[in-house]
């Protein structure tokens, strides 16, 4: 990776219990880094960093190192709360860091650090995260979507993607402006049909007297007057490249309904005509290694460096 390239790759994924499967006794680790080195990305944003703070957080060095020495932070496990925490790695080649932040919340914190283009010197800070929304509980999952909004505050500018554990609430609506996207939206669960008793209890919100898909923390990321932009849909309507709706969770389950899009990036809206592809990757190489998609985003860096130049 060298400064001098025009793209900036930012890759977004939930690799199961850091590469331990589902059983926790697997061993995927060196796959899923190859998979991830293989994209050359500049920004990792990690969720179910699994035991990576162990040992000095040899594992979470291991990672970055193996992914051309990026920068990397990570939450930090809290007695009684979740043992998945996440992470965000950075290449030092394209940025500078001004500060790291760890968002404590109930269930699970979300890691948060603020950096600089090192090509655009005046360039205002951009604040990259990475989140994991409560699996099983909807109003910690909308306090979680309500905190992250808070990073765009007084005009600030944000890149995340996260693993939400709920669904995207526009989908469906943007089929009607955009004819392309015809097929290829993932119809929402069907709740009579999901096997799975907890999961319904755990993805399901009471609405109008009825049990319906939980679409809230999207709604207050992306909804109403837009804190954040929805970037796999603004790649499916505005780029034209209907494939970055594809589902991304899960790969290997079939209990729970068919996979659904709960894998997103955002950015403020800002950011997103620097935006040049989505890219949702689920091949049998990666439901080997985890249950979730990796999700690849390319933006043009001279586009960005400009945008935040003329955001100052």
């Amino acid at each position: 990776m060298t400064a001098a390239t025009d793209e900036l790759v930012v890759a977004g994924w939930n690799i199961q219990r850091n590469g331990r499967g589902r059983t926790g006794k697997e061993d995927h680790r060196h796959a899923a880094r190859s998979i991830l080195a293989s994209y050359k990305p500049h920004v990792v944003l990690r969720q179910e960093l699994t035991g990576a703070w162990a040992n000095g957080r040899s594992e979470l060095h291991a990672e970055a190192n193996a992914l051309g020495g990026l920068i990397p932070f990570m939450s930090s496990p809290k007695e009684g709360r979740s043992r998945n925490p996440v992470g965000v790695m950075i290449d030092p080649n394209i940025f500078t860091i001004d500060n790291d932040y760890e968002h404590d919340l109930p269930w699970k914190s979300f890691r948060h650090v603020r950096v600089r283009l090192k090509r655009h010197r005046n360039a205002k800070a951009l604040n990259i995260t990475s989140g994991h929304l409560c699996h099983f509980d909807p109003a910690i999952r909308a306090t979680e979507a309500r905190k992250l909004t808070t990073l765009a505050d007084n005009g600030q500018s944000v890149l995340f993607e996260l693993d939400a554990n709920s669904y995207p609430h526009q989908d469906s609506k943007a089929t009607v402006d955009h004819p392309h996207l015809a097929g290829k939206v993932t119809e929402l669960p069907d709740w009579e049909q999901v096997e799975d008793r907890v999961h319904y209890q755990h993805r399901t919100i009471d609405r109008d007297g009825k049990r319906v898909s939980d679409t809230m923390p999207d709604e207050i990321l992306s909804g109403g007057k837009g804190v954040f932009t929805d970037l796999s849909l603004y790649a499916a309507t505005s780029l034209r490249q209907p494939d970055a709706l594809a589902p991304t969770a899960s790969l290997q389950r079939h209990d729970q309904g068919h996979a659904q899009r709960i894998d997103r990036p955002y950015s403020t809206p800002d950011i997103a005509p620097a935006l040049k592809s989505v890219e949702i990757v689920a091949s049998d190489e990666i439901s080997t290694v985890t249950d979730h998609a990796l999700v690849i985003m390319r933006f043009d860096l001279p586009t960005l460096g400009s945008i935040l130049t003329l955001c100052c």
